[in-house]
């Protein structure tokens, strides 16, 4: 179960898929494979219902960290229950819970939240959003079909005076759709990632690089990332710390560690034994967003031409 646990690649995870399947969906070989996709063979649904079920058991557990009482809808009813101690990703789960929760409460008007998921992500639903949080989805539109509608089933609804979109992983321009969607850069936000399925390096940075265009300064952009990514085990932390701080600070943003043993140890609980090959992170924006940027050029050029009309009146 651990190695289909919220991205794709892993040493576990026997299937593997192209990454042109997520990322340029719109040709004819790549309609062919998604059609040969199912529920046995479809390593993203796969890793979805992975970590639903671990949400499923934590729920369950006599003192659970969260409870999702959506989880069940993509559970198989046989499945089997570890209820010993609580899985890193559920402590994942969790601490950006909180985080996301203690920001978005302390920002005044509109709230945007960008999450980059598995598709089957109930944060949208089961969390207490304040009035006025505009919530983006970014995930495979397959997978989050097929979660929408097992999520209607069991009546499962956005709060009220939220608003809740989709952006397929598939498209594009992702950053494009945001910003149809309504996603508006000189306006605060916050960003989570857990579950998407990073196929490459370069398919993060991308992602990132979106995040840093549309994220003003100050905003948080937080979650968890596979640890191959930074080619380091996922125990050497210096080395995987140093290329979190290089990978980060060239998109502008400064990034904390966080480790799962301190998430656990300031809930006062255990971690489950066994290798867990992420890594879980906090970064914070440094620059400004794009629609900044502009909003300031804008603002520069009308003082100069307002100085150049005082000018021409004096003369």
């Amino acid at each position: 179960m651990e190695g289909l646990l919220g991205f794709v690649r892993s040493p576990a995870a026997t299937p593997i898929v192209s990454p042109s399947l997520f990322y340029a969906s719109k040709s004819k070989k790549n309609s062919w494979l998604r059609a040969k996709l199912n529920a046995e063979n479809d390593p993203l649904l796969q890793a979805a219902t992975s970590a639903a079920s671990l949400r499923f058991q934590e729920m369950h557990r006599p003192e659970p960290l969260f409870v999702d009482p959506y989880a069940g809808c993509f559970v198989h009813p046989d499945v089997q229950m570890d209820l010993k101690c609580s899985h890193q990703y559920c402590l994942a789960t969790k601490f950006i819970d909180d985080k996301l929760l203690r920001t978005v409460n302390h920002i005044d008007g509109l709230k945007q939240v960008v999450l980059l998921t598995d598709g089957m992500d109930t944060r949208p639903y089961r969390l207490n959003w304040p009035t006025s949080t505009v919530i983006f989805d970014i995930s495979s539109e397959r997978i989050f079909k097929k979660s929408a509608e097992k999520l209607q089933g069991v009546g499962a609804k956005i709060p009220r005076n939220c608003l809740f979109l989709h952006v397929p992983l598939e498209s594009s321009d992702i950053q494009h759709s945001l910003l149809a969607k309504g996603f508006n850069g000189n306006q605060p936000s916050i960003w989570v990632i857990q579950g998407l399925p990073v196929m490459t390096l370069a398919n993060f940075k991308e992602m990132l690089l979106v995040a840093s265009s549309l994220a003003m300064s100050g905003c948080l952009f937080l979650g968890e990332l596979p640890a191959w990514l930074a080619e380091t085990e996922i125990g050497i932390k210096p080395s995987a710390e140093k290329w979190m701080n290089k990978l980060f600070m060239s998109n502008g943003f400064r990034v904390d560690m966080i480790g799962y043993d301190e998430v656990a140890k300031s809930l006062g609980k255990e971690v489950s034994p066994g290798e867990y090959k992420n890594i879980l992170f906090v970064a914070e924006q440094l620059q400004f967003s794009d629609d900044q940027m502009e909003f300031w050029r804008r603002e520069l050029q009308r003082v100069e031409e307002e100085g150049d009309e005082e000018g021409f009146e004096e003369l």
